[in-house]
């Protein structure tokens, strides 16, 4: 790993920093947008703050920025998605979109396995209500 600001250099610098993340949450929310039921699970009316803490969490947790904990405290993603139903078919949706972004990116092979991993897991992880 190579050196940024005497730190070793983390993923999110590996794979190019907020540009990179912007485009991903970007795309997924295109994604979102477009998918009714997927999109019923956002209650505002704009995608914008959503997409914004996403991209905040995705930077912060990949080693970039640490703006989502400044504003919003710990992340608690298990318990921040008790309120919406997350079924097997809602993670299902989820991940196609994100997915889909993910392949936006022309990541290295290793970043990209790395990535879509997590994300995988995470939205596993989420799910709440039986199908």
């Amino acid at each position: 790993m190579s050196e940024v600001r005497g730190e070793a250099e983390t993923f999110y610098d590996q794979v190019g920093g907020h540009a990179t993340f912007e485009t991903l949450v970007r795309v997924f929310y295109e994604g979102v947008a477009s998918d009714p039921e997927l999109r019923a699970l956002y209650p505002e009316e704009d995608l914008g703050p959503a997409e914004r803490r996403l991209r905040m969490f995705l930077e912060q947790y990949w080693g970039g920025p640490t703006t989502y904990s400044q504003e919003r405290g710990h992340p608690r993603l298990r318990m921040r998605h008790v309120p919406y139903a997350v079924t097997p078919d809602m993670r299902d949706r989820w991940l196609l979109h994100m997915l889909a972004a993910v392949d936006t990116l022309d990541l290295d092979p290793a970043h990209d396995l790395a990535l879509r991993d997590y994300l995988e897991r995470a939205a596993y992880m989420l799910v709440n209500t039986p199908g």
